[in-house]
C-alpha cells in the first residue's frame, strides 16, 4: 500500500473526528469514567483489526485509552489507517 501524501493525509484526517496525525502515525485518545469501562474499548477494537488485517498500538492507562495507527510496511500512513479509524468511530 502506498504511503500518503502529507496533504492527503490532513485531506483524510478532516473527515475524522478526533484524531490527529504525529509525523507517521494516526493518533485518538479517549477517556473514560473507570478503567474498567476504558479497557473494554480493547476487544471491539481488536476484532475490527483482525476483520481489516491491520493492528493498532492500544495504550490502556488508568482511564484513558489511546489508539495508534500507521504502515510500518510502507513507513507511514496509509489509507489502511485512516479506513481502520473510521472503522473504529463508527
Amino acid at each position: 500500500m502506498a504511503r500518503l501524501s502529507d496533504q492527503d493525509a490532513r485531506t483524510r484526517l478532516a473527515a475524522l473526528t478526533g484524531w490527529e496525525i504525529d509525523g507517521d502515525r494516526l493518533r485518538k485518545r479517549y477517556a473514560f469514567d473507570s478503567f474498567r469501562v476504558g479497557g473494554g474499548l480493547r476487544e471491539p477494537v481488536a476484532g475490527l483489526a483482525e476483520a481489516a488485517d491491520h493492528h493498532p498500538d492500544i495504550l490502556v492507562e488508568y482511564r484513558h485509552v489511546t489508539l495508534t495507527l500507521t504502515t510500518h510496511d510502507s513507513g507511514g500512513l496509509t489509507a489502511r489507517d485512516f479506513s481502520l479509524a473510521a472503522r473504529i468511530d463508527a
